[in-house]
């Protein structure tokens, strides 16, 4: 079971990234591609702490252990001056990667629900894509949800979010993956209600709490 949390953890990043090249591209930023990112090879986007951290906690609940695995990949590099429309462009680029995580989680429940004998394989599937999904919507730096944030603010708050989520975004970001006092991180506490609430739509099957 564990090497189909492998495989699961696998798809969602490698997945999560090419999308986000493949609508840089679209969008007339060649850059990702000519970096060799428009790829479904997973070594081209691995990151040595995110992607770790996911890992890491992917196999820890294949284990049984009581956790929401979260993490991120390498960020694909975008050039906001290939860009038609930089802010709103650079929030669709961003949106590109949670959308396509909850995409397979979407199909892969439907399969599931056809095949009810396909749901012990959907449950990895739909719990790490949807979980990189959701830990990546959280608005701030250096997560999608930071880009998606500025992109879709109005530009005189956009350029103050901007500033103060360069500056500061990584060490809030960190701050809140630590474990709190409780034993769980602050993030966790945060996103767990969101990524539960998706669980049990798309794996209704299951008593996910």
């Amino acid at each position: 079971m564990t090497l189909v949390w492998i495989l699961a953890f696998v798809v969602a990043i490698t997945i999560h990234e090419a999308s986000h090249a493949y609508m840089a591209d679209r969008l007339g930023d060649p850059t990702a591609r000519l970096s060799g990112r428009l790829s479904l090879n997973p070594l081209v986007h691995y990151d040595p702490i995110g992607t770790t951290l996911l890992l890491v906690l992917s196999i820890l609940r294949s284990l049984g252990v009581p956790i929401i695995p979260f993490g991120w990949a390498k960020p694909v590099p975008v050039d906001p001056y290939n860009l038609k429309n930089p802010k709103k462009d650079s929030a669709i680029i961003s949106l590109a990667g949670p959308a396509s995580n909850l995409v397979i989680a979407l199909i892969v429940s439907i399969i599931a629900r056809v095949f009810p004998p396909f749901t012990i394989v959907a449950v990895p599937f739909v719990m790490l894509n949807v979980s990189l999904a959701i830990f990546n919507l959280i608005p701030i730096h250096p997560l999608d949800g930071g880009k998606i944030l500025v992109g879709i603010l109005p530009r005189k708050y956009a350029y103050e979010a901007e500033a103060f989520l360069s500056k500061f975004g990584t060490i809030i970001l960190f701050l809140l993956i630590l474990p709190s006092f409780g034993g769980s991180s602050l993030i966790s506490s945060i996103i767990s209600p969101v990524m539960n609430l998706f669980f049990k739509i798309l794996l209704p099957q299951l008593p996910l709490t």
